[in-house]
């Protein structure tokens, strides 16, 4: 079992940057591939950024790409979204989530929601105009 805690997130007006975090907790020692999902108000669950276990491998929404970076640091079992220029559109609760790569590469990385196994609570974004 993987808990994931989110944090970051807060109130900004359009062009700041924010960083989240989301912090892993519990069987921290098995490879997992790690993803951000945000969910506006009246609208579905969409996919923001993936990484895989060795961080060597990235995806982005195309609506990111070029301002929003994902990492992580495996030794801290933390992982991050670097989020630049933000847009008001993109006010969301934004979710991390985690993948049990068990003998899967540890290049793998997920843009889909169902794959992920565990989820964050999520944390807040809103974008002023």
């Amino acid at each position: 079992q993987v808990r994931l805690a989110e944090s970051g997130g807060g109130l900004v007006q359009a062009g700041d940057s924010l960083r989240l975090s989301c912090a892993a907790s519990g069987r921290t020692s098995s490879r997992y591939a790690m993803g951000w999902f945000r969910q506006a108000p009246g609208k579905e669950r969409e996919f923001v950024a993936a990484i895989s276990w060795s961080g060597d491998t990235t995806d982005y929404a195309d609506s990111v790409k070029g301002r929003f970076t994902i990492s992580r640091d495996n030794t801290k079992n933390t992982g991050y979204l670097q989020m630049n220029s933000l847009k008001p559109e993109e006010t969301a609760v934004y979710y991390c989530a985690a993948k049990a790569l068990g003998y899967l590469s540890a290049s793998s990385y997920y843009n889909e929601g169902y794959n992920y196994d565990y989820w964050g609570q999520g944390t807040q974004v809103t974008v002023s105009s």
